[in-house]
Protein backbone atom coordinates (compact mmCIF):
# COMPACT_ATOMS: atom_id res chain seq x y z
CA UNK A 1 0.00 0.00 0.00
CA UNK A 2 2.87 2.38 0.70
CA UNK A 3 3.98 2.13 -2.94
CA UNK A 4 0.48 3.00 -4.14
CA UNK A 5 0.30 5.99 -1.80
CA UNK A 6 3.70 7.20 -2.98
CA UNK A 7 2.61 7.00 -6.60
CA UNK A 8 -0.59 8.84 -5.74
CA UNK A 9 1.35 11.57 -3.92
CA UNK A 10 3.67 11.99 -6.89
CA UNK A 11 0.70 12.30 -9.23
CA UNK A 12 -0.95 14.79 -6.91
CA UNK A 13 2.22 16.83 -6.70
CA UNK A 14 2.52 16.99 -10.47
CA UNK A 15 -1.10 18.04 -10.77
CA UNK A 16 -1.43 20.39 -7.81
CA UNK A 17 1.89 22.13 -7.26
CA UNK A 18 1.61 25.28 -9.28
CA UNK A 19 1.76 28.96 -8.39
CA UNK A 20 -1.45 29.98 -6.68
CA UNK A 21 -2.98 32.55 -8.98
CA UNK A 22 -3.09 36.00 -7.42
CA UNK A 23 -6.58 37.38 -7.24
CA UNK A 24 -7.23 41.01 -8.07
CA UNK A 25 -10.63 41.68 -6.59
CA UNK A 26 -12.54 44.73 -7.86
CA UNK A 27 -11.14 47.94 -6.40
CA UNK A 28 -14.36 48.75 -4.51
CA UNK A 29 -14.42 45.29 -2.94
CA UNK A 30 -10.74 45.49 -1.95
CA UNK A 31 -11.36 48.89 -0.38
CA UNK A 32 -14.37 47.53 1.52
CA UNK A 33 -12.31 44.58 2.80
CA UNK A 34 -9.56 46.98 3.88
CA UNK A 35 -12.11 49.12 5.74
CA UNK A 36 -13.59 46.07 7.45
CA UNK A 37 -10.18 44.79 8.59
CA UNK A 38 -9.00 48.19 9.78
CA UNK A 39 -12.27 48.71 11.60
CA UNK A 40 -11.97 45.41 13.44
CA UNK A 41 -8.37 46.23 14.41
CA UNK A 42 -9.40 49.62 15.77
CA UNK A 43 -12.40 48.32 17.71
CA UNK A 44 -10.69 45.25 19.14
CA UNK A 45 -7.18 46.61 19.70
CA UNK A 46 -5.80 43.45 18.08
CA UNK A 47 -2.18 43.93 16.89
CA UNK A 48 -2.58 42.52 13.38
CA UNK A 49 -4.83 40.72 10.94
CA UNK A 50 -3.68 38.68 7.95
CA UNK A 51 -6.24 37.40 5.47
CA UNK A 52 -6.66 35.32 2.34
CA UNK A 53 -9.79 35.29 0.19
CA UNK A 54 -10.28 32.52 -2.37
CA UNK A 55 -12.59 33.19 -5.31
CA UNK A 56 -12.78 31.44 -8.67
CA UNK A 57 -9.64 29.40 -7.97
CA UNK A 58 -7.46 32.41 -7.16
CA UNK A 59 -6.48 34.08 -3.91
CA UNK A 60 -6.33 37.63 -2.62
CA UNK A 61 -4.09 38.28 0.39
CA UNK A 62 -3.56 41.30 2.62
CA UNK A 63 -2.19 42.09 6.07
CA UNK A 64 -2.95 44.90 8.49
CA UNK A 65 -1.48 46.23 11.71
CA UNK A 66 1.75 45.17 13.41
CA UNK A 67 3.22 41.71 13.70
CA UNK A 68 5.43 43.04 16.50
CA UNK A 69 4.83 46.03 18.75
CA UNK A 70 8.28 46.86 20.17
CA UNK A 71 9.71 48.04 17.88
CA UNK A 72 6.74 48.13 15.49
CA UNK A 73 7.04 45.67 12.59
CA UNK A 74 4.19 45.77 10.03
CA UNK A 75 2.45 42.49 9.31
CA UNK A 76 2.84 41.06 5.80
CA UNK A 77 0.97 38.25 4.00
CA UNK A 78 4.23 36.23 3.92
CA UNK A 79 4.30 35.84 7.72
CA UNK A 80 3.21 32.63 9.44
CA UNK A 81 0.67 32.51 12.27
CA UNK A 82 -0.12 29.59 14.56
CA UNK A 83 -3.47 28.22 13.41
CA UNK A 84 -4.35 26.31 16.60
CA UNK A 85 -7.32 23.96 16.26
CA UNK A 86 -7.54 24.55 12.52
CA UNK A 87 -4.84 21.87 12.62
CA UNK A 88 -7.49 19.28 13.51
CA UNK A 89 -8.86 19.02 9.97
CA UNK A 90 -5.35 17.98 8.85
CA UNK A 91 -5.14 15.30 11.56
CA UNK A 92 -8.55 13.96 10.54
CA UNK A 93 -7.43 13.94 6.90
CA UNK A 94 -4.33 11.91 7.78
CA UNK A 95 -6.51 9.24 9.39
CA UNK A 96 -8.90 9.27 6.43
CA UNK A 97 -5.92 8.63 4.16
CA UNK A 98 -4.99 5.61 6.29
CA UNK A 99 -8.59 4.43 6.07
CA UNK A 100 -8.41 4.69 2.28
CA UNK A 101 -5.37 2.40 2.42
CA UNK A 102 -7.32 -0.15 4.47
CA UNK A 103 -5.03 0.27 7.49
CA UNK A 104 -7.90 1.17 9.81
CA UNK A 105 -11.62 1.83 9.91
CA UNK A 106 -13.23 4.87 11.47
CA UNK A 107 -15.56 2.45 13.23
CA UNK A 108 -12.68 0.59 14.92
CA UNK A 109 -12.79 0.73 18.69
CA UNK A 110 -10.08 2.69 20.49
CA UNK A 111 -9.21 -0.53 22.33
CA UNK A 112 -7.52 -1.77 19.15
CA UNK A 113 -4.64 0.58 19.97
CA UNK A 114 -5.16 1.80 23.55
CA UNK A 115 -7.04 -0.89 25.49
CA UNK A 116 -6.37 0.73 28.88
CA UNK A 117 -8.34 3.93 28.17
CA UNK A 118 -11.75 4.38 29.72
CA UNK A 119 -14.47 2.45 27.85
CA UNK A 120 -11.94 1.84 25.07
CA UNK A 121 -13.91 -1.19 23.88
CA UNK A 122 -16.94 1.06 23.27
CA UNK A 123 -15.52 4.34 21.94
CA UNK A 124 -14.85 4.41 18.18
CA UNK A 125 -12.28 6.38 16.21
CA UNK A 126 -15.17 8.15 14.47
CA UNK A 127 -16.46 9.34 17.85
CA UNK A 128 -12.98 10.58 18.72
CA UNK A 129 -12.72 12.61 15.50
CA UNK A 130 -16.30 13.94 15.78
CA UNK A 131 -15.99 15.05 19.44
CA UNK A 132 -18.65 12.60 20.62
CA UNK A 133 -16.40 10.19 22.55
CA UNK A 134 -16.87 11.54 26.08
CA UNK A 135 -13.13 11.95 26.74
CA UNK A 136 -12.57 15.09 28.80
CA UNK A 137 -10.87 18.16 27.30
CA UNK A 138 -7.43 18.84 28.75
CA UNK A 139 -7.50 22.54 27.73
CA UNK A 140 -10.89 24.28 27.87
CA UNK A 141 -9.31 27.41 29.38
CA UNK A 142 -8.37 30.50 27.33
CA UNK A 143 -5.11 30.98 29.20
CA UNK A 144 -2.03 28.89 29.94
CA UNK A 145 -1.90 27.00 33.22
CA UNK A 146 1.50 26.51 34.94
CA UNK A 147 1.65 22.79 34.14
CA UNK A 148 1.22 23.51 30.42
CA UNK A 149 4.46 25.48 30.33
CA UNK A 150 6.31 22.22 30.94
CA UNK A 151 6.90 19.46 28.36
CA UNK A 152 4.39 16.62 28.25
CA UNK A 153 3.97 13.38 26.36
CA UNK A 154 0.82 12.14 24.70
CA UNK A 155 0.83 9.17 27.06
CA UNK A 156 0.76 11.53 30.05
CA UNK A 157 -2.19 13.46 28.59
CA UNK A 158 -4.14 10.25 27.99
CA UNK A 159 -3.33 8.92 31.45
CA UNK A 160 -4.69 12.05 33.14
CA UNK A 161 -7.69 12.85 30.91
CA UNK A 162 -8.65 9.68 29.01
CA UNK A 163 -8.40 7.22 31.89
CA UNK A 164 -10.93 9.00 34.09
CA UNK A 165 -14.71 8.46 33.83
CA UNK A 166 -16.19 9.76 30.58
CA UNK A 167 -18.00 13.11 30.65
CA UNK A 168 -20.96 11.40 28.90
CA UNK A 169 -21.96 8.15 27.28
CA UNK A 170 -20.23 7.73 23.89
CA UNK A 171 -22.29 9.15 21.05
CA UNK A 172 -24.90 10.84 23.27
CA UNK A 173 -23.44 14.37 23.38
CA UNK A 174 -21.10 16.63 21.47
CA UNK A 175 -18.38 18.33 23.50
CA UNK A 176 -15.22 19.91 22.14
CA UNK A 177 -12.15 18.13 23.47
CA UNK A 178 -8.49 18.54 22.55
CA UNK A 179 -7.86 15.18 24.23
CA UNK A 180 -9.67 13.50 21.32
CA UNK A 181 -7.08 14.80 18.86
CA UNK A 182 -4.10 13.97 21.06
CA UNK A 183 -5.49 10.44 20.98
CA UNK A 184 -6.16 10.63 17.22
CA UNK A 185 -2.56 11.66 16.57
CA UNK A 186 -1.23 8.81 18.67
CA UNK A 187 -3.47 6.32 16.86
CA UNK A 188 -2.19 7.67 13.56
CA UNK A 189 1.44 7.17 14.58
CA UNK A 190 0.80 3.64 15.86
CA UNK A 191 -0.87 2.64 12.60
CA UNK A 192 1.44 4.41 10.16
CA UNK A 193 4.78 4.14 11.95
CA UNK A 194 5.38 7.79 11.00
CA UNK A 195 5.30 11.09 12.83
CA UNK A 196 2.14 13.00 11.92
CA UNK A 197 3.90 16.18 10.79
CA UNK A 198 6.28 14.26 8.52
CA UNK A 199 3.40 12.33 6.96
CA UNK A 200 1.42 15.52 6.36
CA UNK A 201 4.42 17.22 4.80
CA UNK A 202 4.93 14.29 2.43
CA UNK A 203 1.31 13.58 1.49
CA UNK A 204 -0.46 16.92 1.93
CA UNK A 205 1.76 19.99 2.23
CA UNK A 206 4.22 19.15 -0.54
CA UNK A 207 1.59 18.04 -3.09
CA UNK A 208 -0.46 21.18 -2.39
CA UNK A 209 2.55 23.50 -2.55
CA UNK A 210 2.12 24.55 1.09
CA UNK A 211 5.75 25.56 1.61
CA UNK A 212 5.45 27.68 4.76
CA UNK A 213 3.97 25.13 7.18
CA UNK A 214 5.81 24.97 10.53
CA UNK A 215 5.48 22.80 13.65
CA UNK A 216 5.10 25.12 16.65
CA UNK A 217 4.81 22.18 19.03
CA UNK A 218 8.52 21.55 18.57
CA UNK A 219 9.75 25.17 18.58
CA UNK A 220 8.39 28.75 18.67
CA UNK A 221 7.84 30.62 15.43
CA UNK A 222 11.04 32.04 13.93
CA UNK A 223 11.98 35.68 14.51
CA UNK A 224 10.64 36.79 11.13
CA UNK A 225 7.08 35.80 12.04
CA UNK A 226 4.64 37.63 14.34
CA UNK A 227 4.87 37.74 18.11
CA UNK A 228 1.75 36.38 19.79
CA UNK A 229 0.06 38.68 22.30
CA UNK A 230 -2.46 38.50 25.14
CA UNK A 231 -4.10 41.05 27.43
CA UNK A 232 -5.76 41.15 30.84
CA UNK A 233 -9.23 42.73 30.48
CA UNK A 234 -8.67 46.08 28.72
CA UNK A 235 -5.03 46.30 29.73
CA UNK A 236 -2.00 46.63 27.45
CA UNK A 237 -1.01 43.93 25.00
CA UNK A 238 1.72 41.69 26.40
CA UNK A 239 3.74 38.89 24.75
CA UNK A 240 1.95 35.62 25.40
CA UNK A 241 3.71 32.69 27.06
CA UNK A 242 4.41 29.58 24.97
CA UNK A 243 3.00 26.11 25.52
CA UNK A 244 5.48 23.42 26.45
CA UNK A 245 6.37 20.76 23.86
CA UNK A 246 3.80 18.00 23.52
CA UNK A 247 0.67 19.94 24.40
CA UNK A 248 -0.27 21.09 20.90
CA UNK A 249 0.83 18.18 18.70
CA UNK A 250 -2.04 16.72 16.64
CA UNK A 251 -4.58 19.03 18.31
CA UNK A 252 -2.98 22.33 17.25
CA UNK A 253 0.65 22.14 16.17
CA UNK A 254 0.55 23.87 12.77
CA UNK A 255 1.53 27.37 11.68
CA UNK A 256 1.43 28.74 8.14
CA UNK A 257 0.59 31.77 6.03
CA UNK A 258 -3.04 32.53 5.13
CA UNK A 259 -2.18 31.78 1.49
CA UNK A 260 -1.10 28.25 2.39
CA UNK A 261 -4.31 27.57 4.30
CA UNK A 262 -6.10 28.96 1.24
CA UNK A 263 -4.33 26.30 -0.88
CA UNK A 264 -5.76 23.68 1.46
CA UNK A 265 -9.24 25.22 1.21
CA UNK A 266 -9.04 25.23 -2.58
CA UNK A 267 -8.01 21.55 -2.64
CA UNK A 268 -10.92 20.75 -0.32
CA UNK A 269 -13.38 22.56 -2.58
CA UNK A 270 -11.99 20.77 -5.63
CA UNK A 271 -11.75 17.45 -3.75
CA UNK A 272 -8.24 16.84 -5.05
CA UNK A 273 -6.60 15.09 -2.09
CA UNK A 274 -9.05 12.53 -0.67
CA UNK A 275 -11.47 10.23 -2.42
CA UNK A 276 -15.03 11.59 -2.76
CA UNK A 277 -16.32 9.16 -0.14
CA UNK A 278 -13.69 10.33 2.35
CA UNK A 279 -14.65 13.96 1.79
CA UNK A 280 -18.29 12.98 2.24
CA UNK A 281 -17.52 11.40 5.60
CA UNK A 282 -15.43 14.35 6.75
CA UNK A 283 -18.04 16.91 5.73
CA UNK A 284 -21.19 15.13 6.92
CA UNK A 285 -22.75 16.33 10.16
CA UNK A 286 -22.40 13.77 12.95
CA UNK A 287 -25.70 12.65 14.46
CA UNK A 288 -25.99 11.75 18.14
CA UNK A 289 -27.71 8.53 19.15
CA UNK A 290 -30.81 10.65 19.75
CA UNK A 291 -30.75 11.76 16.10
CA UNK A 292 -29.79 15.35 16.99
CA UNK A 293 -27.27 16.95 14.62
CA UNK A 294 -24.03 18.14 16.23
CA UNK A 295 -22.96 20.66 13.57
CA UNK A 296 -19.57 18.93 13.40
CA UNK A 297 -18.06 16.44 10.99
CA UNK A 298 -14.55 15.03 11.31
CA UNK A 299 -12.27 17.88 12.40
CA UNK A 300 -14.48 20.53 10.85
CA UNK A 301 -17.78 22.28 11.57
CA UNK A 302 -20.53 21.70 9.02
CA UNK A 303 -23.58 23.88 8.57
CA UNK A 304 -25.52 26.45 6.58
CA UNK A 305 -25.14 30.23 6.60
CA UNK A 306 -27.71 32.35 4.79
CA UNK A 307 -28.65 29.32 2.70
CA UNK A 308 -25.04 28.47 1.79
CA UNK A 309 -23.14 25.35 2.80
CA UNK A 310 -20.33 26.32 5.16
CA UNK A 311 -17.34 24.28 6.31
CA UNK A 312 -15.47 26.09 9.06
CA UNK A 313 -13.21 25.91 12.06
CA UNK A 314 -11.60 28.30 14.48
CA UNK A 315 -8.27 28.01 16.20
CA UNK A 316 -6.64 29.45 19.29
CA UNK A 317 -3.32 28.85 20.99
CA UNK A 318 -1.38 31.23 23.17
CA UNK A 319 -0.95 34.52 21.31
CA UNK A 320 -2.94 33.58 18.19
CA UNK A 321 -6.55 33.22 17.03
CA UNK A 322 -7.65 32.10 13.57
CA UNK A 323 -10.76 31.53 11.48
CA UNK A 324 -11.20 29.44 8.34
CA UNK A 325 -14.51 29.53 6.45
CA UNK A 326 -15.11 27.54 3.25
CA UNK A 327 -18.20 27.93 1.06
CA UNK A 328 -17.57 24.94 -1.23
CA UNK A 329 -20.63 25.34 -3.45
CA UNK A 330 -19.75 28.98 -4.14
CA UNK A 331 -16.01 28.50 -4.74
CA UNK A 332 -15.19 30.97 -1.95
CA UNK A 333 -13.05 30.63 1.17
CA UNK A 334 -12.05 33.23 3.75
CA UNK A 335 -9.02 32.87 6.02
CA UNK A 336 -8.35 35.32 8.85
CA UNK A 337 -5.40 35.18 11.27
CA UNK A 338 -4.57 37.43 14.21
CA UNK A 339 -1.67 37.49 16.66
CA UNK A 340 -3.72 37.77 19.85
CA UNK A 341 -5.45 35.04 21.80
CA UNK A 342 -8.89 35.15 23.45
CA UNK A 343 -10.24 37.53 20.80
CA UNK A 344 -13.06 37.17 18.29
CA UNK A 345 -11.40 39.56 15.82
CA UNK A 346 -10.63 36.85 13.24
CA UNK A 347 -14.20 35.52 13.35
CA UNK A 348 -15.67 39.02 13.06
CA UNK A 349 -13.57 40.09 10.09
CA UNK A 350 -14.19 36.75 8.33
CA UNK A 351 -17.92 37.28 8.78
CA UNK A 352 -17.75 40.84 7.49
CA UNK A 353 -15.73 39.78 4.46
CA UNK A 354 -18.27 37.03 3.74
CA UNK A 355 -21.00 39.65 3.78
CA UNK A 356 -19.03 41.72 1.28
CA UNK A 357 -18.30 38.74 -0.98
CA UNK A 358 -21.92 37.63 -1.11
CA UNK A 359 -23.55 41.02 -1.16
CA UNK A 360 -25.69 41.55 -4.22
CA UNK A 361 -24.98 44.27 -6.71
CA UNK A 362 -24.10 47.43 -4.78
CA UNK A 363 -26.54 49.56 -6.76
CA UNK A 364 -29.34 47.08 -6.05
CA UNK A 365 -28.49 47.07 -2.34
CA UNK A 366 -28.36 50.86 -2.20
CA UNK A 367 -31.71 51.19 -3.96
CA UNK A 368 -33.35 48.62 -1.67
CA UNK A 369 -31.94 50.39 1.38
CA UNK A 370 -33.20 53.80 0.21
CA UNK A 371 -36.63 52.31 -0.37
CA UNK A 372 -36.74 50.57 3.01
CA UNK A 373 -35.66 53.78 4.72
CA UNK A 374 -38.40 55.86 3.06
CA UNK A 375 -41.02 53.30 4.05
CA UNK A 376 -39.70 53.43 7.63
CA UNK A 377 -40.05 57.23 7.70
CA UNK A 378 -43.60 56.88 6.39
CA UNK A 379 -44.48 54.34 9.06
CA UNK A 380 -43.31 56.83 11.69
CA UNK A 381 -46.22 58.97 10.46
CA UNK A 382 -48.58 56.01 10.18
CA UNK A 383 -48.52 56.14 6.36
CA UNK A 384 -47.58 53.73 3.56
CA UNK A 385 -47.72 53.83 -0.22
CA UNK A 386 -49.99 50.83 -0.73
CA UNK A 387 -49.01 50.58 -4.41
CA UNK A 388 -45.63 49.23 -3.28
CA UNK A 389 -47.17 46.30 -1.39
CA UNK A 390 -49.01 43.10 -2.26
CA UNK A 391 -52.57 42.48 -1.16
CA UNK A 392 -51.29 40.28 1.67
CA UNK A 393 -48.98 43.00 2.96
CA UNK A 394 -51.72 45.62 2.63
CA UNK A 395 -53.93 43.39 4.75
CA UNK A 396 -51.16 43.20 7.34
CA UNK A 397 -50.97 47.01 7.47
CA UNK A 398 -54.41 47.52 8.98
CA UNK A 399 -55.46 50.73 10.69
CA UNK A 400 -54.47 49.18 14.02
CA UNK A 401 -51.06 48.17 12.67
CA UNK A 402 -50.35 51.61 11.20
CA UNK A 403 -51.39 53.29 14.43
CA UNK A 404 -49.06 51.02 16.46
CA UNK A 405 -46.18 51.61 14.03
CA UNK A 406 -46.62 55.38 14.30
CA UNK A 407 -47.03 55.42 18.08
CA UNK A 408 -43.97 53.28 18.69
CA UNK A 409 -41.66 54.71 16.00
CA UNK A 410 -42.49 58.41 15.92
CA UNK A 411 -39.86 59.25 18.54
CA UNK A 412 -37.11 57.80 16.32
CA UNK A 413 -37.00 60.73 13.94
CA UNK A 414 -34.55 60.28 11.10
CA UNK A 415 -32.55 57.08 11.83
CA UNK A 416 -28.85 57.77 12.39
CA UNK A 417 -27.99 54.45 10.69
CA UNK A 418 -29.79 52.18 8.24
CA UNK A 419 -27.30 49.39 7.50
CA UNK A 420 -27.91 46.52 5.08
CA UNK A 421 -27.18 43.16 6.69
CA UNK A 422 -28.23 40.18 4.62
CA UNK A 423 -29.81 39.19 1.33
CA UNK A 424 -31.39 35.75 0.96
CA UNK A 425 -33.98 33.90 -1.11
CA UNK A 426 -37.07 32.13 0.13
CA UNK A 427 -40.44 31.21 -1.31
CA UNK A 428 -39.58 32.71 -4.69
CA UNK A 429 -38.86 36.08 -3.04
CA UNK A 430 -35.77 38.09 -2.13
CA UNK A 431 -35.33 38.58 1.60
CA UNK A 432 -33.37 41.53 2.99
CA UNK A 433 -32.60 42.79 6.47
CA UNK A 434 -31.20 46.00 7.96
CA UNK A 435 -29.98 47.30 11.29
CA UNK A 436 -31.62 50.65 12.09
CA UNK A 437 -30.34 53.03 14.75
CA UNK A 438 -33.38 54.58 16.46
CA UNK A 439 -32.21 57.08 19.07
CA UNK A 440 -30.21 55.04 21.57
CA UNK A 441 -31.46 51.62 20.49
CA UNK A 442 -31.10 49.32 17.49
CA UNK A 443 -34.02 47.95 15.52
CA UNK A 444 -34.19 45.25 12.89
CA UNK A 445 -36.10 45.75 9.62
CA UNK A 446 -36.66 42.85 7.25
CA UNK A 447 -38.58 42.45 4.01
CA UNK A 448 -39.65 39.97 1.36
CA UNK A 449 -39.83 41.24 -2.23
CA UNK A 450 -41.58 39.52 -5.13
CA UNK A 451 -40.02 39.35 -8.62
CA UNK A 452 -42.32 42.19 -9.76
CA UNK A 453 -40.82 44.43 -7.07
CA UNK A 454 -43.81 44.53 -4.75
CA UNK A 455 -43.22 43.94 -1.06
CA UNK A 456 -44.93 40.95 0.50
CA UNK A 457 -43.56 41.84 3.91
CA UNK A 458 -42.08 44.75 5.83
CA UNK A 459 -41.54 44.22 9.54
CA UNK A 460 -39.79 46.05 12.36
CA UNK A 461 -38.70 44.69 15.74
CA UNK A 462 -36.10 45.37 18.44
CA UNK A 463 -32.77 43.56 18.07
CA UNK A 464 -31.84 41.02 20.68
Amino acid sequence: MRVNLSLRVAALAAFLVQPLQSQQLPAELRAAIDRAAQGVLERSGTPSLSIAVVKDGAVYTAAYGNAKLEPPVPATPAMRYSIGSNSKQFTATALLLLAEQGKLSLDDKVARWFPNLTRANEVTLRQVLSMTSGYQDFWPQDYLMPNMMQPVTGEEILKQWAMKPLDFEPGTKWQYSNTNYTLAGMIFEKVSGEKLFGFLRRTVFTPLGMTTVYDVDKAPLPAGDPVGYMRFALGPLRPAPKEGPGWLDAAGELAMTPADLARWDLAMMQQKLLKPESYRQQQTVTLLKSGVATGYGLGISVGMQDGRRLLSHGGEVMGFSTSNNIYPDDGIAIVAFTNQDATSASDIVAGEIAGLMFRANEAETSAATARAREIFLGLERGEIDRAQFTSNANSYFSETALRDFATSLSSCGVPSAFVALRRSERGGMIGRSWRVRCGSRDLRVWTFELPDGKLEQYQVAPTG
